[in-house]
């Protein structure tokens, strides 16, 4: 059983149970129906001496008084036992004000635990029912004077705490009511934020392993490609070409064991911070690296984010650009920190770009294909930066991604 079926079956089966004012005015229910009930048996002894119906009286006056007080245990639900319970104690309660008209009055409590034990046609039934023994029994204690209250006040008594009883209902049954619309639309938003980030993750592993594994293996691909052409006329350089993609194979294994534990870049992870991470990267991309400005602590995100960003642009170059060389500027400034990422390849119009990925992202131009770009745009947009790229071409390109430095603490 779900959360929401529990708090369900707690509102609807144990409501009167759990509310503090229904107990409080349960309570007050029970003192009233007892001093009544006192109060009625020492008017009858007091107005009568002793008689022969006086043991009679005594009796049910203490089995009423026991029947009542095992109401409580029974609980408030309409069940078979309760049922029975209630109509038992009005059987003994009409019996006792035939025999003495004194115990009229004890009604007025009995009206309350009818209405909130049967349904609510059941209940004015009995009311009404309680109500005519009510009247007959003053009628019976004025000794035949004619007296209008005698006739008036037992029904406006009833219908008072009827309706007093019947708004209070209605107004708990309202509130159970907003209590399950409240409880459904928690449900719904927590399903929503669980769709929305299942998909945010999505979104997150296709961008890791578009940056890490899919540019790694593609480096890999290419090496060995090149390996192959010059194994018999070059052998020196095939070899080198296989011992490059056995070290891009080795760093991807990192970074998919580091991926599937979500943990920092494998350059991040072996310490040093950004700036050591981007100048291993461009050592590897044989990128020239520099640093402007006066360094200041990133958090990790961000440290990550640009990181990432850099690894597909450089990726994008080696593959696309047709560059001759290839620069990473981390800039420093007040108010934010600036990644360029600038290679002197063959350029295109980012105007033109069109796609799920940008032609020439990172330099060079490329087919429609692949989430580089977007992904760098995410990356950035979730740390409030930007994320640009100018480029003419056969005039290179440069992307640059520009971060806040009070993002994400």
């Amino acid at each position: 059983m779900d959360t929401y079926t529990q708090v369900r079956t707690v509102l609807e089966g144990h409501v009167m149970e759990q509310d503090p004012d229904a107990r409080w005015l349960a309570r007050v229910m029970h003192v009233a129906f007892f001093l009544l009930l006192g109060a009625s048996l020492a008017r009858f002894l007091l107005r009568h001496p002793w008689e022969d119906r006086s043991l009679w009286i005594v009796a049910l006056s203490g089995a009423l008084a026991a029947l009542y007080l095992l109401g409580p245990v029974l609980g408030t639900r309409a069940t078979p036992r309760r049922i029975a319970w209630l109509f038992t104690v009005v059987a003994v309660w009409m019996v006792l004000v035939v025999l003495a008209p004194s115990f009229a009055w004890c009604a007025v409590p009995l009206f309350y635990t009818g209405l909130r034990t049967l349904p609510p046609r059941a209940a004015l039934v009995l009311v009404t029912l309680l109500t005519v023994f009510v009247v007959a029994a003053q009628v019976q204690l004025s000794h035949g004077g004619w007296d209008p209250n005698l006739i008036v006040a037992p029904p406006a008594v009833a219908a008072i705490a009827t309706a007093v009883f019947v708004h209070a209902q209605r107004q708990a049954d309202r509130q159970r009511a907003l209590i399950d619309d409240l409880i459904r639309t928690r449900r719904e938003l927590a399903a929503t934020e669980r769709r929305e980030g299942t998909l945010a993750e999505r979104q997150r592993l296709s961008m890791e392993i578009h940056d890490t594994l899919a540019q790694g293996l593609s480096s890999q691909q290419m090496l060995l490609q090149a390996a192959d052409r010059t194994w018999d006329g070059d052998p020196a350089t095939a070899r080198r070409h296989v011992r490059t993609a056995e070290s891009i194979a080795e760093r991807n294994l990192a970074e998919a064991r580091r991926f599937v534990h979500d943990l920092a870049p494998a350059d991040l992870a072996e310490g040093g911070g950004l700036e050591q991470a981007l100048r291993a990267l461009a050592d590897r991309e044989s990128a020239a690296f520099r640093v402007d400005g006066a360094p200041v602590p990133l958090p990790d995100r961000v440290q990550s984010a640009l990181l990432r960003i850099a690894q597909g642009a450089l990726a994008n170059v080696r593959e696309h650009a047709g560059a001759a060389s290839a620069a990473l500027t981390l800039t420093y400034l007040d108010d934010q920190v600036v990644l360029d990422i600038a290679d002197d390849g063959r350029g295109f119009d980012p105007g033109a770009a069109r796609g799920p990925d940008t032609p020439g992202e990172g330099g060079g131009a490329r087919g429609v294909r692949g989430h580089g770009l977007p992904a760098m745009r995410v990356r950035a947009r979730q740390l409030g930066g930007t994320l640009t790229i100018e480029s003419t071409p056969g005039e290179g390109t440069v992307l640059s991604a520009a971060i806040p430095l009070e993002a994400a603490p």
